[in-house]
């Protein structure tokens, strides 16, 4: 009987990670429960015969990884290395990547996948790995979490002098910023959800005060985190509970950066739209003399689709994609910032959605130039390319051509012989 009566959650909003959402999408779809997500970017989860009753708040890496490959491509980079999480994030995330970068005829040297559960001996042949290959451009499709044990092994050994391309889940991670031993990201680039404000937040947050909640646990525990003291008294200096958030500089009181945090708040108000909704035709129905009942699919099908819809959502149930170009630069202190450069928008036509301010960039190192990546240097006139036995077509040695044969082009694919009674120069290029 539990099982067919109405549930009494009419909708979720989470889960953060794309493995935890796809669980608990899975869980309670048989249900027909709303689950909004602000974070999970997995494309599988686009699968509506799967997660019938799942929707999200930002765009799915279906757009992100392609997104990616025109970046790399855009920078004339046909050769790259690529590390991902090993978990459903990375894994879908990097295989759409590698696929929509072989069609733009970008070339992956090596993949390596990594987890935070995994032991310091496969963080270093990681290391090792990235360091020895002669892709000097290295795509990190990661979550957060992975990523800090993986840039610890690499602090250690100092600068490898490469140039990162990164994903939204790390790329504006102020976290990463603050800590001076990662100073060799500088110069990285990615794509990062879009920034916002949420205008009365600030105000908001200025006023939180635990005895307005005292049965929330989550806001004591946030309270003595942040102000160093306990509720509790003992050996900690007591909270009082007159402490203001509005005197903290951290993350938390930041508002220069509300780019998840407005999914969240997206995600909880197409819910509140929904109900209101409901409730308003509830009450309507109820004056007109009928007696309906709404049930949780109705909330799902019904209402959050409109409100989605009116948000421009798109019919896979995910947002159009609308991204922030980022790039790592250092700041005269020292310290790293993150800037916006660009702009990524994938309503526009195939020719208009990149845009980004070329003149703005830094690169790895601090250098003004973009960092070379191609597996083989442009062969010269009188020469032609000869493909490296084993290697993609972007890796050639440069051979020269024989006497009476000639090339006049770079990056020949052949030498041509003379006319009869012509002979080709001392270079080659010319009969």
């Amino acid at each position: 009987s539990s099982c067919s009566r109405s549930p009494a959650v009419l909708g979720i909003v989470g889960e953060s990670s794309s493995t935890s959402t796809i669980g608990l999408s899975s869980l309670v779809g048989p249900f027909s429960i709303p689950v909004i997500s602000h974070f999970a970017t997995c494309a599988c989860l686009s699968n509506r015969e799967k997660f019938p009753s799942f929707f999200r708040t930002i765009p799915s890496d279906f757009y992100q990884s392609r997104a990616l490959a025109k970046l790399v491509k855009h920078f004339g980079w046909n050769w790259v290395g690529v590390v991902n999480s090993n978990n459903d994030y990375g894994n879908n995330g990097i295989a759409t990547f590698m696929e929509a970068a072989w069609h733009e005829g970008v070339w992956v040297e090596y993949k390596e996948s990594i987890h935070h559960t995994d032991s310091r001996e496969k963080l270093l042949e990681v290391v090792r790995v990235t360091r020895r290959a002669t892709a000097r451009v290295v795509v990190l499709f990661l979550t957060l979490g992975d990523f800090i044990p993986l840039l610890n092994e690499l602090a250690l050994e100092g600068d490898p002098g490469l140039q990162w391309v990164g994903s939204e889940a790390w790329i504006t991670a102020r976290v990463l910023t603050e800590n001076k031993a990662y100073g060799f990201l500088r110069g990285a680039v990615g794509f990062a959800i879009r920034n916002a404000r949420l205008d009365g937040l600030e105000g908001f947050l200025d006023k939180v005060d635990p005895s307005q909640a005292p049965d929330n646990t989550l806001l004591r525990e946030f309270w003595e985190t942040v102000f160093q003291c306990s509720f509790e008294g003992g050996s900690s200096t007591l909270c009082t509970g007159t402490e203001r958030l509005a005197k903290l500089k951290n993350q938390y009181t930041d508002m220069s950066e509300l780019r998840i945090s407005n999914k969240v708040y997206t995600a909880v108000y197409a819910i509140a739209h929904s109900l209101h909704n409901l409730l308003t035709d509830l009450k309507n129905d109820t004056d007109s003399g009928n007696r309906l009942v709404y049930t949780p699919q109705q909330v799902s099908k019904l209402q959050i689709q409109q409100n989605i819809n009116n948000i421009s959502y798109k019919s896979s149930h995910s947002p159009l994609s609308h991204y922030d170009l980022v790039n790592w630069q250092q700041e005269e202190d020292g310290t790293l910032q993150f800037h916006a450069v660009g702009l990524y928008d994938s309503s526009m036509p195939p020719e208009q959605r990149f845009t980004f301010n070329q003149g703005k960039l830094v690169w790895a190192g601090g250098q003004a130039e973009a960092p070379a990546a191609v597996c083989s240097e442009s062969c010269p006139t009188g020469t032609r390319k000869a493909v490296q036995k084993g290697k993609p077509v972007c890796c050639y040695d440069c051979v020269p051509c024989a006497e009476g044969e000639i090339s006049n082009i770079t990056d020949s694919n052949g030498c041509y012989r003379c006319d009869l009674e012509y002979w080709s120069n001392e270079k080659r290029d010319r009969c």
